[in-house]
């Protein structure tokens, strides 16, 4: 039996397993931000990438390695919608093009391929101590991502004034992710949508 896993192996390029590990992160990316922390099950995941549960060990050293990739592909996939958003906008509106870009009806009803904050926060404010870390270079990625494109003249303005938009439109997204009806929903964000774009 070791001998055919092997064999196995041997029909692999080096290419190959990276390209598949990269599919079983962006499913799992997906998986925890429709269906939870806990939703993104090794053998749901592995199952998707058309692999056996045994073969997840070949990929990641443990559970927690696999949902620190996938959160950081889910920052890495936010991130590059927004900052797209931001360099198609006429000069001086980046942020407001970012914030319009996040708090769109499409946004929040894309649970599954949106901003892991909105998705995750509460749970992974309750993540374990090991994972916290990760997550904390992950969240600051982000920030850093973001802040050049924030309102204000200076760094620390820039970071503030991201702290105060990117908390209103968690807020606001999940809010109206709770709403039954679309047009509930878009009152929502309308509202703080129309509200941030004043305000600075």
């Amino acid at each position: 039996m070791i001998a055919g896993i092997l064999q196995c192996d041997m029909r692999y390029s080096p290419e190959h397993k990276a390209e598949v590990h990269e599919k079983i992160v962006k499913d799992a990316a997906r998986r925890v931000r429709a269906e939870g922390m806990t939703g993104a099950g090794v053998a749901t995941v592995m199952k998707d990438a058309g692999l056996t549960h045994g073969g997840f060990y070949k990929h990641f050293g443990s559970k927690d390695e696999l949902l620190a990739e996938s959160l950081r592909q889910a920052f890495e996939e936010i991130a590059a919608r927004l900052t797209e958003a931001a360099r198609h906008a006429k000069p001086g509106t980046a942020w407001k093009a970012m914030v319009k870009e996040y708090l769109s009806v499409e946004h929040c009803e894309q649970v599954d391929r949106g901003c892991p904050l909105a998705a995750l926060a509460p749970e992974l404010a309750r993540a374990d101590t090991e994972l916290k870390p990760k997550i904390a270079r992950e969240l600051l990625r982000y920030r850093d991502r973001m802040v050049p494109y924030m309102p204000g003249r200076q760094t620390a303005e820039k970071v503030r004034n991201f702290l105060v938009i990117i908390s209103t439109m968690l807020g606001a997204v999940s809010l109206a992710r709770i709403l039954p009806e679309r047009e509930m929903r878009e009152r929502v964000l309308g509202t703080v949508r129309e509200f941030l774009l004043g305000s600075f």
